[in-house]
C-alpha cells in the first residue's frame, strides 16, 4: 500500500463508557483510546462515526491521548429510545460529549481535532471552558451561523428537503445522507468497505434520527434559533482567543467557503494549511491532515 493510500482498514478496537443522562436505563457511548499524555480529541460529524479518524490518528498517536468518540446514536454507541423530532438536538449532543469527557478524564489541556458537527460541538465546548483547551483544529467547520446565499447551490435544494416536512421521506426512508450525500462528498470516492462501515449504524428507519435531526440543527436564516445563538457566542470567541487554532482549509472544500471562509481568516493566533478534499476531509486527505498535526500539536504549550 502506498503511504497516501486511503484504507478501509480501522486498526482500533472501541471501549464503551456510561453516559447515562436518563433514569430509565444506561446509555453508553463508544470510543477509540490510543496514546498517553495530554488528551487528543477527534470529533466527527454527520453521519459518519469515529471510523472518520482511522488514518489520521497514527500520524499522532505518539504525541498524546488520543480519543475519538461515537457520537451517541452514532458509530457504535447507543440509540436513544423512542426517538423523534430533537431527540438527538445540538443540546442533547453536547450534553453527552460533556459527560463523556468527565467520563474519561479529558478535561485538561485538550487538543481538539474536529469536522462538519463535531467542530461545533468542539468549539462550544473550548467556549465554555477556555481553561482547559490547548489547541483546536479544525475542517469544513461549523464557524458562523448561515444563510441560504452561504450554503453550496447544488445541495440547496436537498438540504431544504430534509429540513421540512418530507425529510422523513428522504432520510429515514431511503436513508439520503447516507447512500447518497456521504459518498458525493468525497472528491476521491469511498470505497465499498468505508461506505459499508458508515451504513452499519443506520440499518433501521428509526435507527436513522441523528442524521436527519443534524440537518435540520444547521443555523441557516436564524433557524433553530438557540443553535444560531450558540454558533454566534462561539464564532465572535475564536475571533479574538488566543487559543492556538489550524485552520485545514479544503480545496475546493463544500462547507466551510466563501464568507465563512473569509470570517475564519480574520480568527486571532490562526495557522492555516490546504489540504485536497471536498466535505469529508479526513477520507480525502488523511494523510495530510495527519502530518500537518504532526508538525502543529509539538508547537503548542
Amino acid at each position: 500500500m502506498a503511504a497516501d493510500d486511503v484504507s478501509p482498514e480501522d486498526p482500533f478496537p472501541r471501549k464503551r463508557v456510561r453516559v447515562d443522562r436518563r433514569a430509565d436505563g444506561t446509555l453508553e457511548m463508544a470510543y477509540v483510546e490510543v496514546g498517553q499524555g495530554d488528551p487528543i480529541l477527534f470529533l466527527h460529524g454527520n453521519p459518519t462515526s469515529s471510523y472518520l479518524w482511522r488514518n489520521v490518528i497514527p500520524h499522532v498517536q505518539h504525541l498524546g491521548r488520543c480519543l475519538a468518540p461515537d457520537l451517541m446514536g452514532m458509530g457504535e454507541s447507543d440509540k436513544l429510545p423512542d426517538p423523534g423530532p430533537g431527540t438527538y438536538s445540538f443540546a442533547t449532543h453536547a450534553g453527552f460529549l460533556e459527560r463523556f469527557l468527565d467520563q474519561v478524564g479529558a478535561t485538561e489541556r485538550v487538543t481538539v481535532v474536529a469536522h462538519d458537527w463535531g467542530s461545533a460541538l468542539g468549539f462550544d465546548w473550548a467556549h465554555r471552558h477556555p481553561g482547559a483547551v490547548r489547541g483546536l483544529a479544525f475542517t469544513e467547520a461549523i464557524v458562523t451561523p448561515l444563510t441560504w446565499a452561504d450554503w453550496p447551490a447544488q445541495s440547496r435544494n436537498i438540504f431544504r428537503t430534509m429540513r421540512g416536512a418530507d425529510g422523513p421521506a428522504a432520510v429515514l426512508g431511503k436513508n439520503v445522507f447516507v447512500e447518497r450525500l456521504l459518498p458525493a462528498s468525497v472528491a476521491r470516492g469511498l470505497s465499498p468497505e468505508a461506505h459499508e462501515r458508515y451504513r452499519q449504524p443506520f440499518g433501521a428507519p428509526g435507527d436513522r434520527w441523528p442524521t436527519l435531526e443534524w440537518p435540520r440543527q444547521i443555523p441557516i436564516e436564524n433557524v433553530p434559533p438557540k443553535v444560531r445563538d450558540v454558533v454566534a457566542r462561539y464564532g465572535q470567541w475564536l475571533r479574538t482567543s488566543d487559543v492556538p487554532k489550524l485552520f485545514l482549509n479544503a480545496d475546493p472544500g463544500f462547507l466551510l467557503v466563501g464568507r465563512p471562509r473569509a470570517f475564519v481568516r480574520k480568527w486571532a493566533a490562526l495557522t492555516e494549511v490546504t489540504v485536497p478534499g471536498a466535505h469529508f476531509v479526513p477520507e480525502d486527505s488523511p494523510h495530510e491532515i495527519g502530518r500537518a498535526l504532526a508538525d502543529w500539536i509539538p508547537t503548542l504549550r
